[in-house]
Parts: C-alpha cells; sequence; structure tokens
C-alpha cells in the first residue's frame, strides 16, 4: 500500500467537500478536468450511465450551469440556502497507473434546511488525474445507499 497516495488522494478529495460545504463553487469547478463527468445515478448498482436515468450526469458545461443556479438564486432549491457538512472516510486507492488513480470512499452529508434535517450517504468513486500540482477530477461517480428517497429541491452538490 502507498501511503503518501493515500494520503494525498485523501487531502484533495477532503478539499472538495470543503469546498462544497462553503460554497466555493468556483474554485470547485477548477478541480475537474475539461472532459470530467459528475454522475449520481437513480439506481445505485446502474453501470452504463449514458443509457440509464440518472439524477445527474454532468460534463463540463452542465457543471457550469448547475453552479450557475446554485449561486444565481434561480433555483428554488437554493431558497433558502441549505447548509452542509460532510463527512468522507474509508478511503481505498482501487488503481494507480502513475498517472490515473481511482479511489473508492464513503460520504455522508447532512442538510439542515428549513429547519429540517435530511441525511444522504453514499459510496463515492473518483476517477483522478495527476496535474501539475495535485489531481484532477476525470469522474465522480455518487452512488447513494437511499436513492429510493428522491433528491427532489436538492440545493447543493453531493
Amino acid at each position: 500500500m502507498n501511503l503518501q497516495l493515500l494520503q494525498e488522494v485523501t487531502a484533495f478529495i477532503w478539499q472538495e467537500g470543503d469546498m462544497l460545504d462553503h460554497g466555493e463553487y468556483d474554485g470547485w469547478l477548477t478541480l475537474w478536468t475539461e472532459k470530467g463527468t459528475y454522475i449520481i445515478p437513480i439506481d445505485p448498482k446502474a453501470t452504463d450511465f449514458e443509457n440509464t436515468l440518472n439524477y445527474a450526469y454532468d460534463d463540463h458545461h452542465m457543471r457550469q450551469l448547475r453552479v450557475q443556479r446554485l449561486i444565481g438564486g434561480e433555483s428554488i432549491s437554493t431558497s433558502p440556502q441549505p447548509r452542509t457538512v460532510r463527512t468522507i472516510s474509508r478511503f481505498r486507492v482501487l488503481f494507480d497507473d502513475g498517472v490515473n488513480v481511482t479511489v473508492r470512499c464513503a460520504q455522508n452529508v447532512r442538510e439542515f434546511r428549513k429547519e429540517t434535517l435530511k441525511h444522504y450517504s453514499a459510496d463515492l468513486v473518483y476517477e483522478l488525474v495527476r496535474a501539475e500540482r495535485g489531481f484532477r477530477i476525470q469522474r465522480k461517480l455518487v452512488s447513494l445507499i437511499n436513492s429510493d428517497d428522491a433528491l427532489a429541491g436538492i440545493g447543493y452538490i453531493l
């Protein structure tokens, strides 16, 4: 096990989570490769994301539009702005070829909005590409364990 790599990818993914919890969406957009995809399948067991229904299947353009909706106040789900705290744990490097790194981890997100606390748990799989200073996200797959509970009105990024 390469502990240095594990520490590096853990720090990168924790940074991404912190940025999302604090609404640093413009900075979050810079973490991605140009062709990166952000995927939240409805069926957590799905593998063919292009041919199945997803909560999100965002390319570069769609990620930008998602951020614009969140910060622009155009979405009913962002008023009032939800507060989130996420915990990311159980990191495991699944693949490393010196350029590409695949990491699986667990995420728990607590959302507080309109005096209601919601909880979402998910397995995350990141496909990362080594960059000049750290990593860039090529793909982020969010497989909710409670995907039967629809993500209606979510006003943030998982």
